[in-house]
C-alpha cells in the first residue's frame, strides 16, 4: 500500500516538471487535479499589459527623404517636410535624459539650407546705392570693404530709416551684417555736418558703445578704413586701465570723430571730466543685450543721461545745436527695452526692425546634442580636437571655439590641453587687460585653431573662419545659447559650420528640450519674446 502510494506520487512530480512551459495548466486525463504553474490572475495581467503594450507603440516618422532632427533611436527622428502644430506632442529625443543611465544618447538638429537667411531673400541686383548711400560712401566701402558685394537683408531694412534720422532698435540674428548697417549711416552723416571746435575737452561725433574690448577692437578694425577714405577719425577707448591710460589714448591727434568705447572706460572719462558728449550726433549700443544687463545698466543709464538724444529727426538736422541719433542693435533683446528708451526719446520716432529668424535656431547650422557624464568630457573634448589636429594638418579644416561657463573651468581645461600637447589660445575675462590686448585678433589671423574662452568671445565677434564651436560646458541661458551658436554659419563664412553641445546636469536638459521642440515646431525659442515689439508701434 505504502509503495502504491510512493509511486503515484512520483509519477505526479514527474508530471508537474516535464509539462510543456507554454501551458499554464496541464490536466492529466486519468488524474481529475490539474497543475497550476502561473496563478490565472497573473497571466490575465500578463496578457493585458502585454496587449497594451503593443497598443501604444509610437509610430516611427522616420520617412524617405532629409531629416530635420536625427536621433540615435531611429523612431524618434523627423523628416523635413513634417511640421508639428503647436499644441501635438513631440516625441522628443532628449525626453529621458534627466536619468543618468541616458549617458551616451545624442541627436542633432540637421542643416535644412546651405545659404545664410541673411542673404536668402536678397536680390542679386540689389545694391547699396538704391539704398541711398552718396557716392563717396559707395567708393569708400569699395575700398575698404571689396568683399562686401551686395546688401544683407537686415542693411536693406536698417540703412533708409537711419539715413532719414529715424531711431533704430534693430533686432537680427548673429551674423547678419549689422556693424555695417550702422556705421555706414553714421560715417555719412559726420561727413554732412561740419565739425564745431571743442574748447575744453574732446568731444567725438559718433560713439559707439559695446560692451567688450574685444568688439571695440573688432568694430575699430571695420570702421577705421571707412573712415580714412573719408577723412574721418576713429579711436578706440577700451576698459581694463587707469585714467593715465585713458587721458594718454583720448590725448592722440588729431581728436577722433568716431570713438567705440566700452561702459567702464567710457564712464571714467565722463566722470574725470577728460571727455564731452555735447557735440554727439549719433550714439549706437552695439550688443544692446548685454549692455542692458544689470552688469552695464547703470554705466548706460549715466552715459545716456550726458547724451543730448533726439527727440525726432527734425532735431537731428541742426548743425550748430546738435542732438544725437540713437540706435540699439542685438541679437536677442531683454524684457524692459521700451522701458529705457520711453527716458530718453518718444515711442513715436522709433523704427522697430526685427528679422524672421529671431530668436530661432538657425537652419543652416547642424546642432548635435550629447548626453555625457561629467567624467566623459574630457576624453571626448580630447578626441574631436586631436581629430580635428589631424585634419588641419591635411588643410581641411577650419577653427574651433570651445566655450566654458567659468574663467576657472577655462584655465583647468587649458592645463589637460597642455598635458595632451594640443595648441590652443585662451580668453576669459579675468584675464589682465595686458593679455587680453590682441588675443581674439591672433585667432581671427589663424595663429592657433582652437580658442578655450567663456561667453565674453560669444557677443558680437566676427569668426567667419570658425567651423566649430564646442558647448563644453553647456550655456545657463538661452540667449548665451543663441549667441555660442551665431559664432559659425555666418555671412562670409569659409565653412557651414557645426555646434557640438555636451549636456550633463538636469538643468541643462530643460534647456535642451526647449531647443528641440522649438526646432521639431520649427518655432522662436521660448520666453526670448521681448516687449519691444509691444508698446512701440512699427514706422516707416
Amino acid at each position: 500500500m505504502a509503495l502504491t502510494r510512493s509511486v503515484r506520487l512520483l509519477s505526479l512530480k514527474h508530471r508537474l516538471f516535464s509539462a510543456p512551459q507554454r501551458n499554464l495548466a496541464v490536466r492529466d486525463p486519468e488524474d481529475p487535479l490539474p497543475v497550476v504553474r502561473i496563478p490565472q490572475a497573473l497571466q490575465r495581467r500578463q496578457e493585458q499589459r502585454q496587449k497594451g503594450q503593443r497598443s501604444v507603440q509610437r509610430p516611427v516618422l522616420v520617412r524617405p527623404g532629409p531629416l530635420l532632427v536625427s536621433a540615435r533611436r531611429p523612431e524618434l527622428s523627423q523628416p523635413t517636410r513634417l511640421t508639428l502644430g503647436r499644441w501635438e506632442r513631440a516625441p522628443l529625443a532628449s525626453r529621458g535624459w534627466k536619468n543618468r543611465r541616458a549617458s551616451g544618447d545624442h541627436f542633432a538638429i540637421e542643416r535644412v539650407q546651405r545659404e545664410v537667411p541673411a542673404l536668402r531673400n536678397v536680390l542679386s541686383e540689389g545694391s547699396f546705392a538704391e539704398l541711398g548711400l552718396e557716392p563717396q560712401m559707395l567708393h569708400a566701402l569699395r575700398e575698404s570693404a571689396p568683399e562686401v558685394g551686395r546688401p544683407t537683408t537686415v542693411q536693406s531694412s536698417t540703412i533708409p530709416p537711419l539715413l532719414r534720422g529715424r531711431h533704430v532698435v534693430c533686432a537680427a540674428e548673429t551674423g547678419s551684417g549689422k556693424t555695417l548697417s550702422y556705421l555706414l549711416p553714421l560715417l555719412q552723416r559726420l561727413l554732412a555736418r561740419p565739425s564745431l571746435d571743442s574748447h575744453r575737452f574732446p568731444a567725438p561725433r559718433g560713439l559707439v558703445l559695446v560692451p567688450s574690448r574685444e568688439l571695440a577692437e573688432q568694430v575699430r578694425t571695420v570702421a577705421q578704413p571707412l573712415g580714412s577714405s573719408l577723412g574721418l577719425q576713429v579711436r578706440e577707448l577700451g576698459g581694463g586701465h587707469g585714467l593715465n591710460r585713458i587721458r594718454l589714448q583720448l590725448s592722440k591727434h588729431p581728436p577722433a570723430d568716431v570713438l567705440v568705447a566700452t561702459p567702464g572706460a567710457l564712464w571714467k572719462s565722463l566722470k574725470s571730466q577728460l571727455l564731452s558728449l555735447e557735440q554727439l550726433s549719433f550714439l549706437v549700443l552695439d550688443e544692446a543685450d548685454t549692455l542692458l544687463d544689470e552688469s552695464f545698466l547703470e554705466l548706460v543709464d549715466y552715459v545716456l543721461e550726458k547724451s543730448n538724444i533726439a527727440e525726432g529727426p527734425g532735431d537731428i538736422e541742426d548743425p550748430f545745436h546738435p542732438k544725437a541719433q540713437l540706435v540699439l542693435v542685438g541679437a536677442t533683446f531683454p524684457e524692459g527695452v521700451s522701458q529705457l528708451l520711453s527716458k530718453v526719446t518718444s515711442p513715436d520716432s522709433l523704427t522697430i526692425i526685427t528679422s524672421s529668424k529671431l530668436h530661432c535656431v538657425m537652419p543652416h547650422v547642424k546642432q548635435t546634442f550629447m548626453r555625457l557624464k561629467g567624467t566623459e568630457k574630457v576624453t571626448e573634448l580630447v578626441q574631436i580636437l586631436k581629430q580635428h589636429d589631424k585634419a588641419n594638418r591635411t588643410g581641411h579644416s577650419g577653427s574651433i571655439l570651445v566655450f566654458c561657463n567659468s574663467s576657472s573651468t577655462v584655465n583647468w581645461l587649458g592645463y589637460i590641453l597642455d598635458d595632451h600637447k594640443i595648441q590652443y589660445l585662451r580668453l576669459q575675462g579675468q584675464m589682465p587687460a595686458s593679455m587680453r590686448v590682441g588675443i581674439f585678433q591672433c585667432f581671427q589671423k589663424g595663429s592657433q585653431g582652437i580658442l578655450l574662452c567663456t561667453d565674453i568671445a560669444s557677443r558680437g565677434l566676427d569668426s567667419t573662419h570658425v567651423e566649430l564651436v564646442i558647448n563644453y560646458d553647456f550655456p545657463l541661458t538661452l540667449q548665451d545659447y543663441i549667441h555660442r551658436a551665431g559664432r559659425v554659419g555666418r555671412v562670409g563664412s569659409e565653412v557651414p559650420g557645426t555646434v557640438i553641445s555636451f549636456v550633463t546636469h538636469p538643468w541643462d536638459v530643460d534647456l535642451v528640450q526647449k531647443i528641440e521642440l522649438a526646432a521639431r515646431r520649427k518655432r522662436s525659442l521660448p520666453g526670448l519674446q521681448s516687449s519691444v515689439r509691444e508698446p512701440l508701434p512699427q514706422q516707416t
